[in-house]
């Protein structure tokens, strides 16, 4: 056998034990008289000693055999730190090169070089960490479904492309010249369809595709969790999957979450923290002041639509250069701002960047409502209603990142409820869906939902929800129309025609037809719980092999040109 142990297995109960042991070799320390070596699986570290020296190199696979001693120097950092082993027997069963970056705990290369050989980055410690929590939520989810009558159910790869969202990746036929199939983006429609088919309680932990820009928590190919049920209302969906949650917290983590979590609406998120997924693990709210600063002289803000600030906590010593610095951060084209005002609430009196327009009293009352005190620093921006709160809300992380409140290791999840069905676009003159032209109106806003004032329609809630965790949006759904009626509705709204309807959701109207369950889910992205549940915000290390910020996958040269052969195969043409 290569191996009795790991190398992670060993203890001080173990002395005088024989072994044998497998692994990478990580580190040779020669002393003259004996050698040294650390040898290496996923499972740990071991010290081995040798008599002489060990011709061996870095990343050598190697299989030894010796007795476990008691170490002198003992190392309280490594689990087998209490024994080395005394080698009686080396076998090196594979050579290797010199590895291109140092494969420990804190590696000397950079992304790139890493990403190129990933395969020997996936040695390192921190990815055996986060594909070990991977592996360990994975089987939480699996057993809390399971024990909640769901069946995990696979859905098709190749589906028909229904581009109202993100881009599709579309995939030629080759047995049907100048017709595509489409990769997932979700599997909405079929789990809708198992719905109709009976199969009441459905999820997969599914892989699915989205032709989109990148970034630190986006790759084009990704993992959902994805659920759904029938017979249901939202709060039956909502208490089911945040016992899931809990669970996953509980025994993956080791962390309790509240019970029942915070519950908020679209509108209040928007209002104070001026995003969809507020980070609530510190206040720093939003405050509308409007009313307080116009009129008076200040043309910024007298012909501003809306007025809003942010009152930082122990921050009125900014300097003018610091106030300077984070003005210039603003109008970054990521925020959006034009300039940037503030109060400082200082020992020895109130100083503002527009005394001059306003009075001491003024600036009181202007620093009182954002609920700032002696020692705060208050920032407030202007213009369009939802695009200032979305700088401030993005300023507000900021600052929140500057200042230590976006501790890792804390979590604090909510629901976000109530959303807008749909969205006005100025530059097409039509709705889109909020979240997908699935989603079911409240029921209270039904009436709303088949006016045809779009007043009306900008008023109707949809029957959605997101979970947030920590200022990320870690999944989201909703109640299902299931009615082909409402449906139908849905897409006029939208300006989808009855044919064009038809041919891309014919099959899911039709079936609405024939006995379709009130019904609804939603889906997690699993690689965003991963990353967070360990602490991180990206989720490139919690996928074993994933895409850089180009969608490349630079270690086996992906996506790449394909020969003529295949091309002509596929009735396809390149154009140059």
């Amino acid at each position: 056998m290569y191996r009795t142990h790991t190398c992670g297995e060993l203890r001080i109960s173990d002395v005088g034990s024989q072994v044998t042991l497998s692994g990478w070799v990580q580190k040779v320390r020669s002393l003259g008289s004996m050698t040294f070596v650390d040898l290496r699986d996923r499972y740990g570290i071991t010290q081995l000693v040798f008599d002489g020296t060990a011709d061996l190199g870095r990343e050598y696979v190697i299989q030894i055999k010796g007795t476990v001693m008691e170490r002198e120097s003992k190392n309280p950092k490594l689990p087998t730190g209490d024994i080395e082993i005394k080698v009686a027997e080396t076998k090196v069963l594979n050579k290797a090169q010199t590895p291109p970056f140092t494969i420990e705990e804190s590696s000397d290369g950079g992304e790139d070089i890493r990403a190129k050989y990933r395969y020997l980055d996936l040695r390192r410690p921190p990815l055996q960490r986060a594909l070990a929590l991977r592996h360990r939520l994975a089987q939480e989810i699996r057993t809390y479904l399971d024990g909640q009558q769901f069946m995990e159910i696979e859905t098709p790869y190749l589906i028909k492309s229904t581009p109202e969202g993100a881009r599709d990746f579309v995939v030629p036929s080759r047995m049907n010249p100048g017709n595509f199939y489409a990769l997932p983006q979700s599997p909405q429609t079929f789990k809708q369809l198992l719905m109709v088919a009976g199969y009441d309680r459905y999820f997969q932990i599914v892989r699915c595709f989205r032709d989109e820009d990148l970034r630190a928590d986006r790759q084009p190919e990704f993992t959902q969790i994805d659920c759904e049920m029938s017979f249901v209302e939202q709060e039956d969906v909502l208490n089911m999957f945040e016992g899931m949650m809990r669970q996953m917290f509980k025994n993956a983590v080791g962390v309790d979450i509240p019970d029942p979590l915070p519950r908020m609406s679209w509108y209040d998120a928007m209002d104070n923290y001026g995003s969809d997924k507020p980070d609530i693990r510190f206040d720093m709210k939003i405050h509308e002041v409007t009313d307080l600063v116009k009129g008076c002289g200040f043309s910024v803000f007298d012909s501003a639509e809306y007025i809003g600030a942010i009152a930082v906590k122990d921050c009125a010593s900014y300097t003018r250069k610091q106030i300077d610095e984070l003005t210039e951060w603003v109008k970054r084209p990521q925020v959006g701002a034009k300039g940037l005002v503030y109060i400082k609430l200082a020992e020895d009196g109130i100083k503002s960047s527009v005394d001059k327009f306003y009075t001491p009293e003024q600036v009181k009352a202007i620093a009182d409502k954002a609920g700032a005190q002696t020692g705060d620093l208050v920032l407030i921006l202007c213009g369009p209603k939802r695009k200032t709160q979305n700088m401030l809300g993005v300023l507000r992380i900021e600052m929140g990142n500057r200042l230590g409140y976006r501790d890792p290791k804390v979590f604090a999840p909510l629901w976000i409820v109530d959303f807008p069905l749909l969205e006005w676009d100025d530059e097409t003159q039509r709705f889109y869906a909020m979240h997908h032209p699935f989603t079911a109106p409240k029921p209270e806003h039904e009436e709303w939902f088949y006016s045809d004032k779009k007043e009306d329609l900008e008023r109707v809630c949809a029957n959605a929800y997101d979970f947030v965790l920590n200022g990320t949006e870690l999944g989201g759904g909703s109640i299902r129309i299931h009615n082909a009626d409402m449906q139908s509705r849905m897409f006029e709204v939208l300006g989808i025609s009855k044919e064009e309807a038809e041919y891309k959701f014919g099959f899911i109207i039709n079936a609405f037809k024939f006995g379709a369950p009130p019904h609804g889910g939603l889906a997690f992205g699993f690689d965003r719980v991963c990353a967070l549940f360990g602490g991180q915000e990206t989720i490139r290390d919690y996928i074993a092999f994933p895409k850089n910020n180009q969608g490349r996958d630079v270690m086996i040269d992906s996506p790449s040109e394909i020969d003529r052969t295949q091309l002509d195969e596929l009735h396809l043409d390149i154009k140059a």
